[in-house]
């Protein structure tokens, strides 16, 4: 991680820190006189301005509807994005304190937290970064996911794992968080498409953690004339024979029959179905590299040596 200033939001509202700014009247001067990107919820959207209010105890915060998001150049602030920050942690700068009346009003800043954090981080990233994400928005192309203080990048669902699905929800969980590799960074508009896979192992990885004569879990995630191809961890998938009483989604368990590097094939036979699907934790995925250590890859190839199929990534 380049930078733990601009953390996804919601890391940062529990912290002792953060507590210490948003906690009372001082605390907020004190925010606004260091330049402090701070969080709390957002509980009420206006039906007139669409302006937010903010939680902070006995100090009333407003966020200006122009002050929600930071917008591009001709860009319209929709209300919907306003109105789906309800609820939920939001970022912000103090703009400015008013003790006039009985109730202070703290009146801040979304979008300056959100121009500082493009300025000095994401600005800076570069292919191959590993960074923190929060899941946002789960649609079937893919996880929108908060990449710092609310900037939104796509995770496509093919990049969520090797092992293929049909749908984000099957991989990830809302608000789960976990960690991307920058994928491509469009020069003309500075949007960022992040992945997933590299993170989740290589295929002799995650085959080393099997053994012909074992019997294992799964999950069919397709079904063709010549086999059912069978998950046995998110980025590694294996081909049992054809039967007529599975269907896709279905928890099975399976018979390991084979291993073949050198062909990237897991041979299983099928001793039972399920319905339903293994019961996983979707939030804390299992990563084959620690963020914590490395926080840049040039390359990564899930083939295994020797095996005539490439599969890699290349972000040089």
């Amino acid at each position: 991680m380049k930078n733990n200033r601009y953390l996804p939001e919601g890391y940062r509202i529990g912290t002792a820190e953060n507590r210490s700014y948003v906690s009372s009247l001082a605390g907020l001067e004190r925010a606004m006189t260091t330049d402090a990107i701070c969080e709390a919820p957002a509980i009420m959207c206006d039906s007139e301005n669409y302006d937010l209010r903010v939680d902070l105890g006995g100090v009333i915060g407003i966020i200006r509807r122009e002050e929600v998001q930071l917008t591009g150049a001709g860009e319209e602030l929709k209300n919907i994005a306003v109105i789906t920050r309800v609820g939920r942690p939001v970022c912000f700068k103090v703009q400015y304190i008013d003790t006039s009346g009985r109730v202070p009003i703290a009146y801040l800043s979304r979008r300056a937290a959100q121009l500082e954090c493009a300025r000095c981080y994401i600005s800076d990233l570069v292919r191959g970064d590993i960074i923190p994400a929060k899941v946002t928005h789960l649609e079937r192309f893919g996880a929108f996911v908060d990449i710092g203080c609310g900037i939104v990048s796509l995770l496509p669902v093919d990049c969520i794992s090797v092992s293929r699905i049909s749908h984000p929800s099957e991989r990830l969980s809302l608000s789960s968080r976990i960690y991307v590799v920058i994928k491509s960074i469009d020069p003309a508009t500075g949007r960022i498409c992040v992945t997933h896979r590299e993170l989740l192992g290589t295929w002799e990885e995650n085959a080393a953690m099997f053994a012909p004569g074992q019997t294992v879990a799964g999950i069919v995630r397709s079904v063709e004339d010549y086999g059912a191809f069978v998950e046995l961890t998110p980025n590694l998938t294996g081909l049992a024979e054809p039967r007529d009483d599975i269907v896709c989604g279905q928890s099975a368990a399976v018979y390991i029959k084979s291993i073949t590097p050198e062909r990237m094939k897991i041979k299983l036979a099928i001793v039972g179905v399920y319905r339903g699907e293994i019961l996983r934790d979707n939030t804390t995925p299992r990563y084959f590299i620690n963020p914590a250590e490395t926080h840049h890859i040039d390359y990564w190839r899930y083939s295994p040596p020797g095996c005539s199929k490439i599969i890699e990534s290349v972000f040089t």
